[in-house]
């Protein structure tokens, strides 16, 4: 069994609704764990490691929360094979805000779980038309909080000397094609200008952690979220794996 604990807030959720269900139609056994905070930044996660706060949904295998904890019980819990840090939508183009919590929470995770390999969630950028009360901080521009989001979260993953799980990549690629161009009449891959699409959004961004965790090939899995259209999925898949495997 693959476990996975993400540190994150609802853009981990929105990541990690499909993943375990996508990993069990392939026949591999995932536990994910999302700590859970709306729009919970790094600065937060640092002051609640400090002050042993129980303040997470926890969140199991794509499950909503049905218990609360803290981050010291959950590195705690299991023997992780990953653990999972990602900042704030709002301010994942502005790398001040990354330290020096980024390298505490790292430290502290690897003191609890020093077998565990860490890697960084690159979230994504807001819709054009978002009214996120943060988008002005990238001047309302998609493109323009993209390319912030990606240079601070390579640097993060330099820091940290590991790997990105490039979602924001991933959505910003297939934001330029047809089905999913939503400026000329595509779908949106968000679901209120900022969360991704239930359907569409969530399962790129889970086909995006299974190829990079899981180093299985999303292009052969046979999962299909409701309501979903098989051709459209397919077109994610091989997108996906085109970008994580750098052929994009």
């Amino acid at each position: 069994m693959v476990k996975i604990l993400a540190i994150g807030n609802s853009f981990s959720h929105d990541a990690l609704k499909y993943f375990h269900r996508i990993a069990k139609s392939a026949g591999i056994e995932t536990k994910t764990v999302n700590l859970f905070i709306g729009g919970c930044p790094l600065i937060r996660h640092w002051e609640n490691i400090e002050k042993d706060e129980a303040a997470y949904d926890y969140e199991l295998n794509g499950a909503e929360g049905s218990k609360k904890t803290s981050i010291k019980d959950a590195l705690l819990e299991e023997k992780w094979d990953y653990i999972t840090l990602q900042q704030a939508s709002n301010d994942s183009g502005v790398e001040e805000t990354y330290y020096p919590y980024l390298t505490k929470v790292s430290e502290y995770a690897k003191q609890l779980c020093p077998g565990a390999k860490q890697l960084i969630h690159e979230t994504w950028s807001y819709e054009i038309d978002s009214d996120h009360g943060a988008f002005p901080v990238y001047d309302c521009d998609q493109l323009k909080m993209y390319h912030a989001l990606k240079a601070c979260y390579q640097k993060a993953a330099d820091t940290l000397h590991t790997q990105i799980i490039p979602c924001g990549d991933v959505i910003q690629h297939l934001r330029t094609l047809k089905p999913f161009d939503y400026q000329n009449g595509g779908l949106s891959l968000c679901r209120d200008g900022y969360h991704l699409s239930e359907t569409y959004g969530r399962y790129a961004a889970a086909a995006t952690w299974y190829e990079c965790i899981l180093n299985a090939d999303i292009r052969q899995n046979t999962f299909l979220p409701d309501d979903a259209d098989e051709q459209l999925i397919q077109l994610i898949r091989e997108e996906v794996h085109k970008i994580v495997h750098g052929e994009q």
